[in-house]
């Protein structure tokens, strides 16, 4: 199986916020924003694998900047990491001003997919090779949360977490 570059499964979504979208404030719901993430990053963790996904997890989400309604919202997706049969997919999340077109970063979060074959069962993915510095980061960020997770949920001894220890050491 080849390994791809984070660039080859990149989403990007646009879409307005819309008054039936919006809380009390005429901000856009959170609910809304986690949908429109989990679309866009099925898409690109999809287009990684060349298979059916599943969102296995929802590892991090900041709600940063509220998005309030008329503003463009674009939803930015792209895999960050593969393991076995499961990728993690960093999500950026951008409002465009539609008077001024000045665009700011307004959310961002991490979704963990499984590719799985027709009954269900995960499959292996390809490997990814990032390319740029922020795909690096990104890369090895992505080892330190998947063996936190594991020491947390008592799947892996703390002392074999070689990339968390690192950075205490």
């Amino acid at each position: 199986m080849q390994a791809k570059h984070p660039q080859d499964s990149v989403c990007i979504m646009t879409d307005v916020v819309l008054p039936g979208e919006t809380n009390p404030l005429n901000n856009l719901f959170g609910g809304e924003l986690l949908a429109r993430m989990d679309r866009a990053a099925s898409i690109a963790a999809g287009r990684h694998a060349g298979r059916v996904v599943v969102t296995a997890s929802v590892n991090h989400v900041a709600f940063n900047r509220a998005i309030p309604l008329g503003s463009v919202v674009t939803i930015e997706a792209k895999v960050s990491r593969t393991f076995n049969s499961s990728m993690e997919t960093f999500i950026d999340v951008w409002t465009e001003d539609r008077i001024s077109g000045e665009r700011k970063k307004a959310n961002e979060a991490i979704y963990t997919f499984v590719a799985v074959d027709e009954h269900g069962s995960p499959v292996k993915v390809p490997a990814i090779e990032p390319q740029t510095e922020l795909e690096h980061q990104r890369f090895a960020a992505a080892l330190r949360r998947k063996q936190l997770s594991l020491v947390l949920a008592g799947k892996m001894n703390p002392h074999d977490a070689t990339e968390l220890k690192a950075l205490f050491i």
